[in-house]
């Protein structure tokens, strides 16, 4: 199929099967689908599968579906829903048609079991759950046949509906199929299809108390659909042979075929739902969007762009080969992104006091101050200035060496869009800490050189103090401390400086009024968002999304 236009699109193995699919009439065109079970919220490593799915759809003119997975209510809710559908609308893709569900095709998956039971491939094990797992056997050696497995069709028949009409206890008593007890493929061990479970259904309420396990519903739900290209990661390789057997032995039309690829491993953090959810359960993050967590919630509220992990998908590409991929290629596309996009403004987060004694004392000037110093385009803003500003603590010192290109005494130095001063003397506190600076202010200097000829060789931000705004400022880093925190217990590997919240910060009046998730360069400092959930105008709350360098490539060096 012809493209719609003529970018260059990243070739890959599955791109690959798709072409050479679509040029031999294998299939005329091309359908996916995105499929997550709604058992949490969808992480970074989910991003990557949205974007093949979806980008593919887009780049062969095709469809998509947006499938929930949702056979195990004791585990799901609609909470997992809704912040699905809005993770994939955010990352700028439409799945085609209505949303699915594979709750919707309960009645078909249901007769597909009793076709199985009719055709002797399918079997109602009473043997516990524990039972089961022994007689499955190890790796090394076959499996043993259950004493249940030889019942007739009609014992299985009027078994499975005892356990679909609620009559039988839950953990009593599964549906297995039949196929290979001595296979060395432990998923083709007689795999239980179909258990009990009395729980809620958050789309078919009560009407069933017997669900089909997630390798069951997977492959018919996909044939149902009419999949073309069922794309999994490299954990269901083993599971294709299930996928496989399930439509081979039942009648359906659409026979989809299901490809694998690698999934995304990244340094720092997990893509585990089960261990995200322990992490939110236990206290050590505020919630599934806590800006230290890896979902795409948490890093769309911490003032990543949609963009930007579009962006990071397309460098990490797709292969069948496990690697772990480096933090920094994720902060990387983040502040090629916001460099780029985000507007500067001015905030100082250890602040302490500067005057400027020469400075007409009730005078508050305002200063044109450009948005983005390479791309007119964005304007620029009304920034105040007056004789009493603050300045970041760390830019000043009574004395230091030439590599020092900050405020020293009786040295000058330039305020950014402003004048350039000169530190004269300080006032300090009864423990001999540096309280405030006093300074002249060279009153020609704005825009322009000194009149003295000597240039100022640093360039500080600020902020006046008159019209300063309290802000909370919250500077997070890597959630854990180790490259692998899969490896060990939890909590022995969390980063305790995975979040320093600052208080007493002070920022430029505009941004007071900041947007929620509207990313700024706070000059020399990083890229900060404001908090969607908790920032006001009284008091803005502002998240770092990630500094202006990598920080930890110095660490790890």
């Amino acid at each position: 199929m012809s493209q719609p236009d003529t970018e260059v699109r990243p070739s890959n193995f599955i791109r690959n099967i798709i072409d050479a699919d679509l040029a031999s009439g294998k299939h005329s065109s091309v359908h996916t689908r995105f499929p997550p079970e709604p058992n949490g919220y969808l992480h970074i490593g989910h991003a990557k599968s949205i974007c093949l799915n979806f980008g593919i759809a887009q780049d062969y003119q095709g469809k998509c579906n947006l499938r929930f997975d949702d056979t195990n209510p004791v585990k799901e809710d609609i909470e997992y829903v809704e912040s699905i559908k809005r993770d994939v609308e955010w990352l700028g893709f439409e799945w085609d048609g209505e949303v699915c569900y594979s709750s919707n095709y309960f009645d078909q998956l249901h007769g597909y079991a009793i076709e199985l039971i009719n055709k002797g491939l399918a079997y109602v094990d009473e043997l516990s759950p524990d039972e089961i797992r022994e007689y499955r056997g190890p790796l090394n050696a076959p499996g043993k046949n259950s004493p249940y497995r030889d019942r007739s069709v009609a014992e299985n028949l009027a078994l499975f509906e005892k356990m679909k009409n609620g009559e039988i206890e839950e953990g009593k008593a599964c549906l297995r199929a039949k196929i290979d007890m001595a296979s060395s493929f432990i998923v083709l061990r007689d795999p239980v299809i179909y258990r009990i479970k009395f729980a809620h259904h958050h789309q078919t309420g009560d009407q069933w108390c017997i669900y089909p396990m997630y390798d069951f519903t997977h492959c018919i739900s996909d044939a149902l659909e009419g999949i073309t290209h069922s794309l999994c990661t490299l954990e269901f390789q083993d599971n294709r042979r299930l996928y496989d057997w399930v439509l081979e032995n039942i009648t359906i039309d659409c026979v989809p075929h299901q490809y694998e690829f690698s999934r995304l491993n990244l340094e720092y953090t997990m893509m585990s739902k089960r261990k995200l959810q322990q992490l939110v359960v236990d206290g050590h993050v505020s919630g599934w969007d806590d800006p230290r967590m890896p979902t795409i919630s948490g890093l769309r509220r911490r003032g990543y762009t949609s963009g930007s992990i579009v962006e990071f998908c397309k460098r990490i590409g797709v292969t069948k080969m496990e690697n772990t991929v480096e933090m920094g290629m994720l902060e990387a596309c983040i502040r090629d992104d916001l460099n780029q996009n985000a507007p500067r403004a001015m905030a100082v987060l250890d602040p302490i006091k500067v005057v400027l004694e020469n400075y007409p004392a009730d005078q508050v000037e305002t200063l044109d101050i450009a948005n983005h110093p390479s791309d007119e385009s964005m304007g620029s803003r009304d920034v105040p200035f007056a004789r009493e500003i603050y300045i970041e603590a760390e830019d000043f010192r009574e004395e230091a060496n030439k590599k020092f290109k900050r405020l020293v005494l009786g040295k000058k130095v330039r305020l950014r869009g402003a004048y350039v001063i000169t530190a004269e003397r300080v006032e300090k506190d009864a423990d001999g800490n540096v309280t405030t600076v006093f300074c002249s202010v060279d009153l020609e200097s704005k825009g322009c050189d000194p009149a003295d000829g000597v240039k100022p060789k640093g360039v500080i931000h600020w902020v006046a103090a008159p019209t300063a705004v309290n802000a909370q400022v919250r500077l997070y880093d890597r959630l854990f401390n180790v490259p692998n925190p899969g490896v060990g217990e939890l909590a022995e590997t969390l980063n305790p400086e995975s979040l320093l919240v600052i208080n007493n910060a002070k920022v430029e009046p505009s941004l007071a009024t900041a947007e929620g998730e509207k990313a700024y360069q706070f000059e020399r400092t990083g890229y900060f968002c404001a908090d969607a959930k908790e920032s006001t105008p009284e008091f803005p709350v502002f998240n770092r999304t990630v500094g202006l360098r990598d920080s930890w490539a110095k660490i790890a060096g």
